[in-house]
């Protein structure tokens, strides 16, 4: 059985998966909701050289100096196979627990992306013969570097 889902993952092409990377990360905009939470859309840049699959939810956790600050939740997006485009992705964005709007202003302030670091999920699906399904975990990445070169 073990062989047989080897074999099918790597005819798919899910062998390239890990081959995946961000080419460029942007904020199309940001629009304050309430005094706890924005609604934004990023813009990522992503080079995907295996198969289409949907990547249904992702979320996260943004922290300043290892203090959590925000929390982040998307929808779904398909990911084209054998491309390197940009995705709009609308977003959720609310404060953590104990920050404030006056903490982001701050740390807005330094116009650095320095001391932040994030800890992102996502759920992709790869759809041929069925779904398979996959959680991919990411944590304390440091997301000055992370914007630069990035790889998923």
């Amino acid at each position: 059985m073990l062989a047989l889902l080897v074999a099918l993952i790597s005819s798919c092409g899910v062998s390239k998966v890990k081959d995946i990377s961000l080419s460029s990360v942007d904020i199309a905009y940001a629009v304050p909701t309430s005094t706890r939470s924005m609604d934004a859309k990023l813009l990522l840049g992503i080079n995907n050289p295996s198969i289409s699959f949907t990547v249904q939810e992702i979320t996260g956790t943004i922290r300043y100096e290892d203090k959590p600050i925000a929390h982040f939740r998307t929808g779904s997006v398909q990911l084209m196979g054998k491309t390197d485009q940009v995705y709009e992705l609308p977003c959720t964005v609310t404060l953590a627990e104990g920050a404030s709007l006056l903490d982001i202003l701050v740390i807005a302030s330094r116009r650095t992306l320095q001391g932040l670091k994030a800890d992102i999920d996502l759920q992709a699906a790869l759809k041929k013969n069925g779904v398979l399904r996959a959680p991919y975990s990411f944590r304390d990445l440091d997301v000055a570097t992370f914007r630069q070169n990035s790889t998923l």
